[in-house]
Order: structure tokens, then sequence, then C-alpha cells
């Protein structure tokens, strides 16, 4: 009987270092991810409504990324506010931007652009004096809610540098939407 009590107890100590090694391994995924590969931001304000709204939480990447005309990007410019904001990407470097405010109709290089994920169209001029060519390493941003969004189109924000990108938007972590990210054709 004294033989059965000692096997056990170091089986029961190799089980318990097993889970603690497998605990720590795990931890340290978890921040190696959230270091380095996706972050998880919190959605302040309704500039992005019906897309996104107020305190969604969303999980965004920057590795390799490179901003794409429709992406939705969170992006910091402490110089216009102190916490992230979250636009959609409108135009990119090179692409000449201009607005219709009384159709209320984006025009990316005299092109009309489709844009099914808006709350309104866009009648809000903020300081926009188009037609704007965004320059060399810089994005044209706007958030989804146009007539409650300041965006690109203000003078305190204007076209945004990418290394001000924190990175794009890839799913909302609470609430759970069904959301297609990148389904919209910009033409």
């Amino acid at each position: 009987m004294d033989e059965q009590k000692t096997g056990a107890a170091p089986s029961k100590r190799a089980d318990l270092y097993d889970w603690i090694n497998s605990i720590i391994a795990a931890l340290i995924v978890c921040v190696l991810v959230f270091v380095f590969l996706a972050r998880m931001v919190n959605v302040v304000g309704s500039s992005m409504y019906p897309t996104l709204e107020e305190n969604d939480k969303i999980i965004i990447c920057n590795l390799f990324y490179e901003p794409k005309q429709g992406d939705i990007v969170v992006l910091r410019k402490d110089t216009f506010m102190d916490d992230p904001i979250v636009k959609r990407v409108i135009a990119l470097e090179g692409q000449t931007v201009n607005i219709d405010f009384e159709n209320g109709i984006v025009y990316i290089d005299n092109t009309a652009i489709n844009e099914p994920y808006v709350n309104e169209l866009t009648h809000e001029r903020e300081n926009f004096e188009g037609p704007f060519t965004v320059p060399e390493g810089c994005v044209f941003v706007m958030g989804d809610n146009r007539n409650a969004s300041t965006d690109s189109r203000a003078a305190g924000l204007g076209a945004v540098d990418k290394r001000y990108i924190m990175g794009r938007v890839y799913a909302t972590v609470f609430p759970l939407k069904n959301i297609e990210w990148n389904a919209v054709d910009p033409y």
C-alpha cells in the first residue's frame, strides 16, 4: 500500500508541473500576439455608425499592413485627439478627392465611389476645399457617419500620414457582428 501512495505523488507533481508550464506558455503566446501581432481597441464616438458603434471592441493588426481604399483603420494623431480614432480609408496617395456636398457624393479621381456603408450622404463640408490631391505617404480618411464625423475634411486632421495608422480593423470582439469589412468595391 505504501508503494501505491509514493508512486502517485510524483505523478501528481508531474501533472501540476505540466499544467503550470502550459499556463505560462499560453500567457507568453497571448502577450506576444497582443504586443506584436494584434491589439484590442475600444471604439469612441459615433463617427463610424452604422458599421461600428460606441464602445464596440475591435481587433486591429499592423503587421505587414499597407492601407487600401475601403479599409477601416485605427489611427492616432496626438495633435488632433488623445484617443485613437477609427475611420475608413477613402483615398490613397496621389488620388484626388472631391465632394459634391449638394448631392452628398464623394469622387475619387473624378469617379463617384460606391458607399453602401455610410449612414447618410456627405453634406457637411467641415473645412474641405476640393479637389484635394492626397500627398505622398498619406491617406484620406472619413467616418461612415459622414455628417457627424470629424475626419480628413477638417483642417485639424487633414490627410493622415500612414505612420499614424495603428492598424487595420479585422473583427469586432464585442459585440460580435457579421460585417464584411472589405467587401465594398470603391467604384
